[in-house]
């Protein structure tokens, strides 16, 4: 990564939009383990396999486990991010939920999900920007949950393609076998659970 600037920048860049995201769908305040696990599970949104498949719990094995790894990943970000208050002694954070907060937030975001985020909010006909919608959408209590939509509009085609190339890839019997390995996984989670 040290040899790549353009690498480098790419990832940066990344890492501010999953964490830019994640403010949109968080409420005013919260913890650093709420936004840990609300940006791993960016990736998840929207993915068919989380709701048949996979354990329910795996974003929050994947966090619990690497908060001091997700502090070194994103620490400067929210250190540096004028809109958030971040209390690195007591892991809390308090973010600008204003309609102008979530304005200069939603404006930031990456321009596929922008676009994402009209396409869901735009009524057929009316062919709005996607500036105006989006500072429609700042002005929404539901904010998060357009941005939320956006993502998963974003992610399902991504692993249905990649379920279905798996299933091409490894032959039906090897997919059958892990499908059923993944649901027995999942089954004993939702078991650990119930009490």
């Amino acid at each position: 990564m040290n040899e790549s600037p353009t690498l480098r920048s790419a990832l940066d860049k990344n890492l501010k939009s999953a964490v830019t995201a994640a403010f949109l769908m968080l409420p005013e305040s919260f913890s650093e383990e709420d936004l840990f696990i609300e940006i791993a599970g960016l990736s998840y949104s929207g993915d068919f396999r989380m709701v048949v498949g996979e354990d329910k719990t795996k974003v929050l094995n994947i966090v619990k486990p690497n908060i001091a790894h997700f502090r070194e990943l994103y620490g400067s970000i929210l250190q540096e991010n004028p809109q958030v208050v971040y209390k690195t002694q007591q892991g809390r954070l308090e973010i600008d939920k204003s309609p102008e907060g979530q304005f200069t937030q939603l404006m930031t975001l990456p321009k596929t999900l922008q676009q994402q985020i009209n396409h869901i909010m735009d009524p057929p006909g009316k062919n709005r920007d996607v500036e105006e919608t989006l500072f429609q959408v700042a002005h929404d209590p539901d904010c998060g949950d357009v941005v939320r939509l956006g993502l998963s509009a974003i992610v399902r085609p991504s692993s249905i393609r990649q379920s279905t190339k798996g299933i091409f890839t490894a032959g039906m019997k090897k997919s059958v076998v892990y499908s059923s390995l993944k649901l027995h996984k999942m089954w004993k989670g939702w078991l650990r659970k119930t009490p």
